[in-house]
């Protein structure tokens, strides 16, 4: 079953409770601080797009990448609604291709965890490297082990006019893999609903794995917070922001 297929109509519906703009002011806080306050951005994973606009508002030129068509349907529709002029692209991230380089690169929302192989992730952050401005920036979040252990053997549900889901949770301590099965029930017409089943998969990392894979796809590993603040992770952190730079195109140019 593919991930976000039936759940890409419903998605913005039941991620209303996320506060993107307090995530978008925290990410762009970050940005600045490192010099990058406009410029060509890439949103790594992207979905529908709501933080892709809110970059584009903030005055940076967005690329949104992402490999599933029906979200990038919704972030298109976006795209006409607000007119900015984002260009997305359908790609999945461990094979994605730009026309140049960027001046940043975020990927948020726990995009990073759905690569569930340590190699994988390792090509994901070698194209970031190759597709960056020299010391160009990469920022993204993780879910963390702890936020896996807190949800594990879960039920969410939610039932609303405008559809339904049910999210189970299932978390394999020793692949470090989390298990989402969700059940949408998407309306259709005159009170039918339609039903979608998918599974979703994310993986823990440590951030010394992190560490690791970034400094072996040849970025430099800058900093890690405790997401939404400038503190440094804790045992007890669910999500954390992971800032790394490229390192070495300056070097050759210099050479």
């Amino acid at each position: 079953m593919d991930a976000y297929t039936g759940f890409a109509k419903l998605y913005d519906l039941f991620m209303d409770n996320i506060p993107y703009d307090t995530w978008s002011e925290y990410l762009t806080g970050l940005l600045t601080e490192y010099g990058i306050t406009d410029g060509i951005v890439l949103d790594l994973g992207c979905g529908t797009g709501t933080l892709t606009e809110l970059l584009a508002s903030k005055g940076y030129d967005m690329i949104g990448v992402d490999n599933s068509y029906d979200m990038l349907e919704e972030a298109m529709e976006k795209r006409i609604a607000s007119g900015h002029d984002i260009l997305y692209l359908m790609q999945d991230m461990r094979e994605f291709e730009l026309y140049g380089t960027v001046a940043a690169v975020v990927s948020i929302c726990d995009s990073l965890n759905y690569i569930t192989d340590y190699e994988d992730l390792v090509q994901v952050f070698s194209l970031v490297n190759n597709y960056l401005d020299p010391e160009g920036l990469f920022i993204f979040d993780l879910n963390t082990e702890q936020k896996f252990q807190t949800i594990a053997d879960s039920t969410i549900a939610e039932n609303r006019p405008e559809g339904s889901f049910i999210w189970e949770n299932i978390y394999d301590e020793e692949a470090k893999i989390n298990e989402y099965a969700l059940t949408i029930f998407a309306p259709v017409e005159h009170g039918l609903y339609e039903k979608y089943e998918e599974l979703h998969y994310e993986r823990a990392y440590s951030l010394e794995e992190i560490r690791q894979a970034l400094t072996e796809a040849g970025l430099e590993f800058i900093t890690a917070y405790d997401a939404f603040t400038h503190n440094p992770p804790e045992t007890d952190s669910e999500r954390i922001y992971v800032i790394a730079r490229e390192h070495g195109k300056k070097k050759k140019v210099e050479e």
